[in-house]
């Protein structure tokens, strides 16, 4: 059976609605990087970042043929990502170890938030400065979202005033709320989205 961490990685690959929408497209034949980027509306670089996500979990083929680089699905592997995740499933009992495996995964999620907001957060809750690292940066905003009450609706001025109690920049703040889905806004009012919207800072390699 496939090793659990596989599975892991399979499923982190598809957390991402441009790699699913890549791999809708190729269901339907193999296509060059240059044509993908032009269904999806994407610059090439940005489907070579894609595509380099879906190749290491061996879901997709890539050839290269004069300039041009060609994609296919590699359906053998999608095949077996299916069936062992559907093996773990089916007997529980007989898989501790891949149980105890994930455990430790959300043990080590759990200490690096810890550590993380000990390095950015202050002893009052102050955020010292906004993390470069996007893993770090959403388990921040993760940390500040949370702290908004669920339900109330925010005027753009009442959710600046609620930022500035954590840091001076309430414009970056605020947009990366509403870019992460921590929030949504609607004619200049501000609303948690429910915790199942949020982006998942997890997920991120």
């Amino acid at each position: 059976m496939m090793q659990l961490d596989k599975i892991v990685n399979y499923h982190k690959a598809l957390a991402d609605p441009t790699r699913v929408r890549i791999l809708i497209l190729l269901s339907e034949g193999e296509l060059t990087g240059q044509t993908l980027a032009e269904k999806l509306c994407l610059s090439p670089p940005t489907i070579t970042h894609h595509a380099a996500k879906l190749r290491a979990v061996s879901l997709i083929h890539e050839r290269r043929d004069k300039n041009a680089i060609y994609f296919s699905l590699d359906r053998y592997f999608l095949k077996q990502y299916e069936s062992s995740l559907q093996s773990i499933l089916a007997k529980p009992n007989e898989n501790t170890t891949e149980a105890k495996e994930l455990e430790t995964m959300d043990e080590k999620n759990e200490r690096l938030k810890q550590s993380v907001l000990r390095n950015f957060i202050t002893a009052d809750g102050k955020l010292k400065h906004i993390p470069a690292q996007l893993k770090k940066k959403r388990i921040v905003l993760e940390h500040l979202a949370e702290q908004l009450e669920e339900g109330r609706k925010y005027t753009e001025k009442e959710l600046n005033t609620f930022i500035q109690q954590y840091h001076a920049d309430f414009a970056t703040i605020r947009r990366e709320f509403i870019m992460h889905a921590y929030l949504y806004r609607e004619q200049e009012v501000y609303e948690r989205n429910p915790l199942e919207m949020w982006e998942r800072w997890e997920t991120l390699s």
